[in-house]
């Protein structure tokens, strides 16, 4: 029904192209013509000038005095006839000038001068009578902490304190007013600011308490306390210091007591607790045997009393202790002697640190420090009046310097005079000595006119000024003339020819 069909292709040829032929036009287009310009500037006038000093030979030569100036130097006599009249009327100017009326230089003391910046309080803390018992620099050395307590207090005080900080780098700073005061239920003995991290603070406390604060936390700046632990102290901390060794992370704090015990402490900034690491004793009968200690070890088994340590900014295992007994001693933390005393209940073994002795002194020890610039020198001052420079390798002090005919409380080395250190005294006076002079004598005395009332501690800061605590509840900050700051020539060689010496 259905097939496939093939059809033939039809083709039809268009006519509209023929109808419609194609067209297209050619245009240019060009911008406007850019026109250049090319300028040349060269100076026109230039001038060059000379001058010279006269021959060396005719300024020098004697003869030229006696000669006839008009025959030989007509150029000299028209410029003196010039400017005489200039000179002249110059001169008559000066001679009525009142600038300088009653302006003396003293050339004799010019060099030995201080200048007290200010004088800090706490009105509170002075109402108390208390006192300015110990002061610290932070690490940048524009903060200073001041602990207020009780030195002459003999009996067990619960009676309330504090501790200050003022910076002095605030543009409104009242000396009067510290920026930040931290509140403590008992006398604060001593303080140290960490050497690294400018906001902690150690304190130590009269009835044995160990206290961490941080300043950067202002409501609550308490950050660790010992408490009433049995590892605690149980008498009078006397000091404390951030040992820079860190152990595991953590922070280490030293404090020692009067009750003759040294405790290295772990800060654990994070839970905010202070964990007892090793302890030590000292004991008399384990003291280092020698015929100067016989009559002070006639009672076996007696503790001694702990009123000063430094630590050794060369040796990280020594520490140096001074005792109320008149006693300096050299020890080491690594010492593994059991100390010859029952525990008080520490979680660690108590060990004896004592290593090496010194001659004996009349009275306590309040204060000791190490020379940042001789590994094997230190300084110590006690209630006999004089300053003892000692080399760690010999018992017999190598200087005695006469301090003060009262109790010298406080000594520091200069942190940048190896030959300079400063004390202050039992009537108020800061006696600074300098080991280049042939005398013995101090080469500044500082009056804080503070009333006779003694001065208990000093510190330097970065920026060498120098702050001084007192038993009126003040705060001086000193700043030291050249003379006391500016290292001179050879004074490093000078020390080291100290050191060397044998003591009589």
């Amino acid at each position: 029904m259905f097939m496939d069909e093939s059809l033939d292709v039809v083709g039809l040829q268009t006519s509209w192209k023929k109808t419609h032929p194609q067209a297209h036009d050619s245009k240019i287009c060009q911008t406007n013509q850019v026109h250049t310009a090319e300028v040349e500037t060269q100076a026109k006038f230039f001038s060059e000038n000379g001058t010279q000093t006269d021959p060396h030979e005719c300024l020098a030569d004697p003869f030229l005095l006696d000669r006839d100036l008009s025959s030989d130097l007509p150029g000299l006599k028209d410029f003196l006839c010039r400017v005489e009249d200039m000179v002249i009327e110059e001169l008559v100017k000066n001679a009525k000038s009142h600038a300088f009326d009653g302006f003396e230089v003293n050339w004799a003391d010019q060099n030995q001068t201080v200048l007290c910046l200010y004088c800090l309080g706490y009105p509170d803390a002075r109402k108390k009578g208390l006192q300015v018992t110990s002061v610290s620099w932070n690490c940048t050395g524009s903060v200073i902490a001041c602990a207020f307590g009780r030195v002459d207090d003999g009996d067990w005080s619960t009676e309330s304190s504090c501790v200050c900080t003022w910076n002095l780098d605030r543009r409104n700073l009242n000396p009067n007013q510290p920026d930040m005061v931290m509140d403590v239920a008992t006398p604060v003995m001593c303080v140290s600011f960490h050497p690294k991290r400018p906001s902690l603070i150690a304190g130590g406390l009269y009835n044995g308490d160990l206290i961490i604060w941080d300043t950067s936390r202002t409501q609550d700046p308490v950050l660790a306390q010992t408490g009433m632990s049995p590892d605690a102290h149980r008498e009078p901390v006397y000091e404390v210091k951030w040992v820079p060794v860190a152990h595991r992370g953590h922070l280490i704090v030293l404090s020692a007591c009067s009750g003759g015990r040294v405790l290295l402490w772990s800060l654990d900034g994070v839970e905010g607790k202070l964990t007892l690491n090793s302890a030590y004793a000292l004991v008399s009968q384990q003291l280092p045997q020698t015929t100067a200690f016989s009559k002070l070890q006639t009672k076996g088994g007696i503790n001694i009393g702990v009123t000063s340590l430094t630590l050794s900014p060369w040796d990280p295992d020594t520490f140096l202790v001074g005792s109320e007994g008149g006693l300096v001693l050299k020890c080491t933390f690594s010492s593994q002697t059991v100390a010859a005393v029952p525990s008080d209940g520490e979680s660690v073994t108590l060990h004896a640190p004592a290593q090496f002795s010194f001659s004996p002194r009349g009275g306590p020890i309040h204060s000791l420090h190490f020379s940042p610039f001789h590994r094997n020198l230190f300084v110590s001052v006690g209630t006999d009046g004089l300053a003892h420079i000692h080399s760690i390798l010999q018992p017999r002090p190598l200087l005695a310097l006469r301090v003060s005919d009262s109790y010298v409380f406080g000594v520091r080395w200069s942190p940048v005079r190896p030959l300079v250190f400063a004390a202050v005294t039992g009537q108020g006076l800061v006696q600074v000595f300098d080991l280049g002079h042939k005398s013995l004598r101090p080469v500044a005395t500082i009056d804080q006119k503070t009333g006779g009332q003694p001065a208990y501690c000093l510190e330097f800061s970065p920026q060498q000024l120098l702050a001084v605590g007192s038993a009126d509840g003040t705060v001086n900050i000193w700043q030291l003339s050249a003379e006391l700051t500016e290292q001179g020539p050879r004074e490093t060689a000078i020390l080291e020819q100290l050191a060397n010496e044998v003591a009589e």
